[in-house]
This record gives structure tokens, sequence and C-alpha cells, in this order.
């Protein structure tokens, strides 16, 4: 037998195992309101991004007041005075 090690008081042991169960209790209900605050969060952010309207719009310009510049779907902008001819000369 080890004689080395202290008996410790049933008191004392009884007060540790109830000081870890109120801390363990605590982190407990400060990871449910976290991950029920992450959640919100995510509603949110996905109801705010939904309230965008998304609409394509088309603009024409004749040319008849100077250089049009036109950007195409792969980003690339166009000079000139009319689109369909800059496309023929592609």
């Amino acid at each position: 037998m080890n004689n080395d090690i202290e008996k410790v008081p049933y008191i004392v042991y009884e007060s540790a195992q109830t000081r870890l169960e109120r801390i363990i209790k605590r982190l407990i209900i400060a990871l449910i309101i976290v991950t029920s605050m992450m959640f919100i969060t995510n509603i949110i952010w996905i109801h705010e991004w939904m309230q965008y309207d998304y609409t394509e719009d088309i603009v024409t310009v004749d040319g008849s007041e100077g250089v049009a510049n036109y950007i195409g779907n792969d980003g690339d902008i166009t000079n000139g005075t009319d689109y369909s001819t800059q496309e023929a000369q592609d």
C-alpha cells in the first residue's frame, strides 16, 4: 500500500464535485447559447441576402454622340460605335 497519499475529507470532495457540476452546467448553457446564436445569425444573413433584387438591365447606345463601350459576357470591353459591327469584325 502507498502510505504517501493523504486522505481528503469527504466534505471537501463533495464541495469540489458540486463546484464542478455548476461549472459543467454553465458550460452547457453557454454552448447552447452559442449554437443558437450561430443559427440565428445564419438565418439573418440568408434573409438579408434574399432581399436583393437581381435584375438584368439592357442599355442600348446608338453611338451617335461618340464612341460607345460595351462589356461582353466574358468581361472584355469592346470599344466602338455599333456593337453589331464589332462582332462582325471579330
